[in-house]
């Protein structure tokens, strides 16, 4: 607005020197009154906005360039899963042997499970196993007690290898508690460090509540017969 007046004061101002220049020529453009004449400058500097306005179409802001969203890395295909392995124990003490060791236990070669027993009555248990890895087990390697009650038996230790795949007798000298009532002994095979693996065997007697009694011989004679006395013979 302030414009608009600043340039209708200038051509007023124009307007006024060019009446006085051009005196009383007879051709003389005729003077505008005032209000004639802002009208006529408010007119032409209208048009001439509409003329720049048209000329000159408004800029359009440009819209922001769109960026590709960050990419996901696509999920995981599940699977089946695998099983998880069983913790490998060892009974006894001692850490896990290599896995190429194994026993598996076969049969009772004596003494069956609940084998009927007198107090204090010696015997050796017998089992039957089977060297079920793929080692061999080496002389050294121990057969010892792990739990329960040792009866008496003491570790063996294998004086020879035993092949894998083989089968072995392993036998205890065991003896009878003098208590009445039921025991199991149990055993287990290691290597020569201590490191127990395979099947834990055992034992089970049941002792009764008296010890074997002696039976005397019966008593012998120790009488003589009677000896027979000589007579003489008399002569006739």
């Amino acid at each position: 607005m302030i414009k608009i007046r600043l340039i209708t004061t200038l051509l007023l101002v124009s307007a006024v020197l060019l009446s006085a220049c051009g005196g009383s020529d007879a051709d003389a453009t005729p003077t505008l009154s005032p209000d004639e004449l802002q009208t006529q400058i408010v007119e032409t500097f209208a048009a001439g906005l509409t003329q720049t306005a048209i000329a000159a179409p408004p800029t359009q802001t440009p819209f922001p360039t769109l960026t590709a969203s960050a990419t996901f890395a696509p999920f995981a295909t599940s699977t089946a899963g695998t099983p998880l392995s069983a913790p490998t124990t060892s009974s006894g003490g001692g850490s896990s042997p290599a896995t190429c060791y194994g026993l598996t236990f076969v049969s009772d070669v004596s003494i069956p499970d609940n084998t009927q027993m007198t107090p204090g009555q010696t015997f050796t248990k017998t089992w039957k196993v089977l060297n079920s890895g793929s080692c061999a087990w080496d002389a050294g390697f121990k057969f010892a007690f792990t739990t329960g009650n040792a009866l008496g038996g003491s570790t063996v230790t294998l004086s020879s290898s035993v092949a894998s795949g083989a089968q072995y007798d392993i036998s205890v000298p065991m003896t009878a508690p003098t208590t009445a009532g039921t025991y199991q002994s149990n055993w287990r095979m290691s290597t020569a460090g201590g490191e127990f693996f395979g099947n834990e065997v055992y034992v089970i007697i049941v002792v009764g509540g008296s010890a074997p009694t002696k039976t005397n011989a019966p008593a012998t004679s120790t009488s003589e017969p009677p000896t027979a006395t000589a007579t003489e013979e008399t002569t006739p």
